[in-house]
């Protein structure tokens, strides 16, 4: 659908960022995914390489820091509604 000339369309940069937020809490469940699955495509065989305690404490580390993310965008999303509710 094409814009009538010399018309703009203009966001409000607070839409823009909340948007912008949901896309990324969106999209943060797949990044997830990918984060969890990074200790198979580690190297097997010699050990002390890379061994089962360091996948766990890698998955722990991004399990915590997706909860840290996910808290932030809560909060940023959170704190733009009620911006919006005012």
């Amino acid at each position: 659908m094409a814009l009538p000339s010399g018309k703009l369309t203009f966001l409000e940069r607070s839409g823009y960022r909340k948007r912008r937020m949901r896309d990324v809490a969106r999209v943060l469940p797949i990044f997830a995914l990918l984060l969890f699955n990074i200790p198979l495509l580690w190297p097997r065989g010699d050990v002390g390489v890379y061994g089962t305690s360091r996948a766990v404490i890698f998955i722990f580390v991004v399990w915590a820091l997706l909860i840290v993310v996910t808290a932030g965008l809560l909060y940023l999303i959170g704190a733009k509604q009620s911006e919006d509710m005012r």
